[in-house]
């Protein structure tokens, strides 16, 4: 079975001067192997099939049978890593937290142990006739999110 860790060690060096970053890594027990890839700019199909290929030339299919596949992350993925999370800054998201709970609202800030989301909300001000748009903004740990996904508006 091929390495996962030689793998990663592979793609890591191999784009270690883009702006890439490893989103997941998965080696299954008949050496499929599937690399999931994003970036700030998005990542394209001949930077996929570039990477292939240098991995490609890595391991000889003489020596050990394998299905290899390089792509970018899906849109509609929960995300992963943390750079999924700074790559949506500005974006809406939907949030499940691990009570259950769907939160949806802009993606405001990053942090290593948390990310902030911003949720507007109706509000009625005391003496208005009318109630209000407001943006509350919430801090939600990695920890307690079980997915958080990118929203597609079709506006």
């Amino acid at each position: 079975m091929i390495d996962k860790t030689e793998i990663r060690r592979l793609v890591d060096e191999a784009i270690a001067a883009t702006d890439a970053f490893v989103v997941d890594i998965t080696v299954s027990t008949g050496n499929d192997i599937v690399i999931e890839l994003d970036s700030p700019t998005g990542v394209d199909l001949d930077f996929c099939a570039e990477l292939n290929r240098k991995l490609q030339e890595e391991f000889d299919r003489q020596d050990e049978n394998y299905s290899l596949e390089v792509g970018s992350a899906s849109l509609t993925a929960p995300f992963k890593v943390k750079g999924q999370y700074e790559k949506n800054i500005g974006n809406e998201v939907e949030v499940l937290t691990r009570d259950g709970k769907k939160l949806k609202g802009i993606l405001t800030a990053v942090a290593d142990h948390d990310f902030t989301i911003e949720i507007t909300r109706k509000v009625k001000e005391p003496g208005a006739k009318r109630p209000i748009m407001v943006a509350e903004p919430t801090v939600i740990p990695y920890a307690e999110a079980k997915q958080v996904c990118y929203v597609i508006n079709f506006k």
